[in-house]
C-alpha cells in the first residue's frame, strides 16, 4: 500500500508537467507564452506545497501514518517546480541578463518575494535526505519548520505576480491558514480528543499514541 502511494504521489506530481509539453506540443499556449508557463509552474509549485504541509493534518485527523511518505516525495516535487518557475523567469523571460535580472528583483516585489521564497526551500530541499536527517538530528527538525514561511511567500508572491486576479492566491491562502492552524498545540490536542472520541463511539478503542508533528515540509 505504501508502494502504490509512492507511485501516486509521483505521477499526481508529475500532471502539471505533462500537460505543461503537452500544450508546448500541440501549440496550445496563450499569446503570452512566457507568462503562462511561469503561471502554470508556479501554481503547480505552490499546489504541491500546500499538498505536503497536508499530510500531516491528514495523519492527525484520520490515522493514516502510511500517508507520511507522500510528504517528502511532495515537497521534493515542488521545490522542482520553483525552480522550473525560476529558470523561466531568468531565461525565458529575462535571456539571462543578470544586470536587467537583479533590478527587477530589486524592483518588483513579486520577484523578491519569490527569491526569498526559493532561498529557503533550497536547503530544505537539499537536506531531505535520510542522511542528512541523521546528520542534523534535532535540528534537521527545527531547519524544515521554516517550510511554513516558505508556503506564506510562497502565496504573497502568486499574489503580487497576479495582480488583480486575487480569488485563486487568497483560496490557496485560506487553505495554507488552515493547514498552519492545525500546527497549533491546542488545535492540535482538540483533533486528538475528537479522534479519539469517534473511535470510542464506533467501539473501536482509543486512537493510540499520537506520533508527534515533526513538521519536514519536504
Amino acid at each position: 500500500q505504501t508502494r502504490l502511494l509512492r507511485i501516486g504521489g509521483h505521477l499526481v506530481a508529475l500532471i502539471p508537467l505533462a500537460l505543461l509539453l503537452l500544450d508546448w506540443q500541440t501549440a496550445n499556449f496563450s499569446p503570452d507564452p512566457v507568462r503562462e508557463i511561469t503561471l502554470r509552474t508556479g501554481k503547480a509549485a505552490i499546489l504541491l506545497l500546500l499538498a505536503s504541509l497536508a499530510v500531516t493534518p491528514l495523519k492527525l485527523i484520520l490515522g493514516w501514518n502510511q500517508l507520511h511518505p507522500l510528504r517528502r516525495i511532495l515537497g521534493l516535487y515542488a521545490f522542482a517546480y520553483v525552480v522550473l518557475h525560476l529558470l523561466t523567469f531568468v531565461w525565458l523571460d529575462y535571456g539571462l541578463r543578470w544586470p536587467l535580472i537583479g533590478e527587477a528583483i530589486v524592483e518588483k516585489r513579486y520577484a523578491l518575494v519569490g527569491l526569498a521564497a526559493f532561498l529557503i526551500l533550497l536547503p530544505l530541499a537539499l537536506t531531505s535526505t535520510q542522511g542528512m536527517m541523521k546528520r542534523l538530528g534535532k535540528r534537521w527538525t527545527s531547519l524544515h519548520r521554516w517550510v511554513y514561511l516558505a508556503g506564506i511567500l510562497a502565496v504573497l508572491h502568486y499574489v503580487l505576480l497576479v495582480k488583480q486576479a486575487y480569488t485563486q492566491p487568497l483560496f490557496l491562502a485560506l487553505i495554507l491558514a488552515l493547514l498552519l492552524t492545525t500546527r497549533l498545540p491546542a488545535v492540535r490536542r482538540r483533533i486528538v480528543s475528537w479522534r479519539r472520541e469517534l473511535k470510542s463511539r464506533a467501539g473501536r478503542g482509543s486512537a493510540g499514541k499520537i506520533e508527534p508533528i515533526d513538521d519536514a515540509g519536504m
